[in-house]
């Protein structure tokens, strides 16, 4: 065969497989094109619908069509926004994938006087005004037959909490029944409206975040000072700081759970929020505590320098303070669904809970301190730092920071009924007085019991900042986390617990922090040894002194001087001592950075090089 005839096969050839593999990309990006394949390489899997999300879809009764309202075309949107909505409307395709045919994703451009913006509008969608004059829309509608439940803005910094949003839309819109919790506050956790009195009018104060948290879920009934029954309407009851409680409402309590009720009580050896005109003290219901087999040391309250936090004090200077508990992955139940995911908790001044031996139902610790801790008085929280460290005296056993109590429960009350306060007459008549006393529960209850109210005060878990004229919230800690999931969890919704905690998009340095706690206790140990020589050099002076003469009282004697030059020679080694332990530290800390900053820079690209050049050489080699 000539030449010529074979370069003309060998370029039909390869013009044919060339067309080939074009034909086969064809039919592959066909194929694929309805498939939907995902590979989330996120360690706590953020970019994926969690186990709740899907057993949720699998339930669903009615089908859920999600309008998304976005002005995708407007030009002067901010870059991130316009990331952040692809990356929603990406989310929502898992929905759609996962609902089975059940929920229907549609998108919708809302451009100025159009039909769509229109509809917008009409669902409650909330236009930003950018600073070009355009209005942007990124909100969404879930319809369920009759049922509607919108999002009018999708806050950007919340995107940890999109699942469970977007999953709670979808849940709420399946039924039209919403589920009622009663709430009794010594706090004025519900807001209050504007005071025109006092010299003039004065701005009311909005309800706390967490209340606004839960009304967009259940219908929230306002439990008085004064009542004598619970609503028995109520999925769940919360006690919050619970101060001003009477033994009437107690009473009320009590029979509220004996009949099957659930419960959340905050109970605080001593609120940072309450008002001081009140007068000092804690909500400590020790009747009822007593009945559920626990009890909280009156007036004592945490400190743990291993969960101690880095607070600014009135000298604008960072201190650390072991009253403000930052409890970290470790002092949570990793059993328990409340308490399984969450990853941080804020609790400034909490209190301990003990379980009393032979109690009637079953406790079990949902947060716990570190054996690094000690009890000390509520008030120290006053007090200065470093008077506080050198006091401190570690118990070596970890306090009940958070429990939850289950069982069949037996009244605090066997003496029935209480009668009203000595020196008093019952102005009002009781609330079915003719209704039986229970003394013992209908059915199983479940009681959550938290040795502190202030870690649901708004500036112990979030900040909040004016974006475009919207109000957005970020969520830096897991307590509204705690408070929900102890909420769905008690209501009968646990399959939402999974969704809102499943991790974050911040990753501590673990190891850095394991490195400042273990410099820390060193740190600790020895200035105390430092305190303890200083108090025993201060009495043996105050020994010698006693021993001379009125008239040498003003004279150091040689024993005297000998006692303050050992002393002044302790001082100097252990000042050293504490220099190496904080060099110590940097070094291992400057260690630690230098290994991560040699692996990221230089390792992988290393081990990159070499994979190329090993994949070549073999290549060329079967070549």
């Amino acid at each position: 065969m000539s030449d010529g005839k074979k370069r003309i096969r060998k370029t039909a050839f390869s013009a044919g497989s060339a067309v080939l593999v074009l034909v086969i990309v064809v039919l592959v990006n066909t194929l694929l094109a309805r498939t939907t394949l995902r590979w989330d390489a996120t360690e706590d899997n953020l970019y994926s619908l969690s186990d709740g999300t899907r057993t949720i879809l699998a339930d669903m009764d009615q089908d859920v069509v999600i309008k998304v309202f976005y002005s995708k075309r407007v030009a002067t949107v901010p870059s991130h926004i316009k990331t952040f909505a692809q990356r929603v409307i990406d989310f929502l395709s898992e929905y759609e994938h996962y609902g089975k045919g059940r929920i229907k994703v549609e998108i919708y451009d809302p451009k100025p006087d159009s039909e769509e913006e229109e509809w917008a509008i009409k669902y409650g969608m909330k236009g930003v005004s950018l600073p070009s004059g355009d209005q942007l829309y990124l909100g969404l509608v879930a319809l369920s037959a009759d049922q509607e439940a919108a999002m009018p803005f999708i806050d950007p910094t919340q995107e940890t909490r999109l699942e469970y949003d977007l999953t709670r839309l979808i849940a709420r819109v399946q039924t039209a029944e919403r589920m009622k919790i009663a709430v009794f506050s010594g706090l004025p956790v519900f807001g209050s409206a504007p005071n025109m009195m006092m010299g003039g009018p004065r701005q009311g104060q909005a309800p706390w975040f967490f209340i606004q948290e839960l009304k967009k879920t259940y219908d929230l009934i306002q439990v008085q000072a004064d009542a004598d029954t619970i609503d028995p309407a109520a999925k769940l009851l919360i006690l919050f700081h619970p101060k001003t409680m009477s033994d009437k409402l107690a009473f009320a309590v009590d029979q509220y759970i004996l009949g099957g009720g659930n419960a959340i009580v905050f109970a605080d050896p001593l609120s940072l929020m309450d008002d001081p005109r009140m007068g000092p003290g804690g909500s400590i219901p020790d009747k009822l505590f007593k009945a559920w087999g626990i009890s909280m040391p009156t007036g004592k309250a945490v400190a743990d320098y291993t969960f101690a936090t880095r607070l600014r004090n009135r000298e604008n200077q960072v201190e650390t303070n072991p009253m403000w508990l930052s409890v970290q992955a470790d002092g949570f139940n990793g059993d328990d669904l409340i308490t399984a995911n969450l990853e941080s908790m804020l609790l400034p001044v909490g209190g301990a809970i003990d379980i009393l031996p032979d109690g009637p139902c079953t406790v079990e610790p949902l947060i716990h301190s570190s054996p690094n801790n000690e009890l000390v008085d509520a008030f120290s929280h006053n007090q200065d730092v470093s008077a506080l460290r050198r006091q401190f005296k570690p118990s070596g056993t970890a306090h009940n920071l958070a429990v939850r109590i289950s069982g069949t429960f037996k009244t605090a009350f066997p003496d029935g009924r209480p009668g009203p306060p000595e020196g008093t007459a019952e102005e009002t008549p009781q609330a079915d007085p003719g209704a039986p006393v229970l003394k013992t529960g209908k059915s199983p209850s479940v009681v959550v019991v938290v040795a502190d109210s202030d870690l649901l005060y708004d500036g112990y878990y979030l900040s909040q900042q004016n974006f475009l004229g919207f109000n957005i919230s970020n969520v830096f800690n897991d307590n509204l986390n705690f408070m929900l999931n102890s909420c769905e969890m008690l209501t009968g919704n646990p399959a939402l617990i999974g969704i809102r905690s499943r991790g974050t998009f911040e990753r501590p340095f673990t190891r850095v922090q394991a490195l400042e706690r273990k410099a820390q206790d060193r740190w600790l140990d020895q200035e105390q040894a430092l305190e303890r020589q200083v108090e025993a050099t201060n009495q043996k002076l105050h020994m010698l002194e006693q021993q001379k003469d009125a008239s040498q009282r003003a004279i150091l004697s040689e024993e005297q001087e000998q006692e303050i030059a050992r002393f002044q020679e302790e001082k100097l080694k252990i000042n050293k001592e504490l220099k190496v332990v904080r060099r110590n530290l940097r070094a291992e800390i400057e260690q630690l950075g230098t290994m991560v900053k040699f692996i990221n820079i230089f390792l992988v690209p290393i081990l990159i090089a070499i994979g190329g050049i090993i994949f070549a050489i073999t290549r060329k080699r079967k070549a």
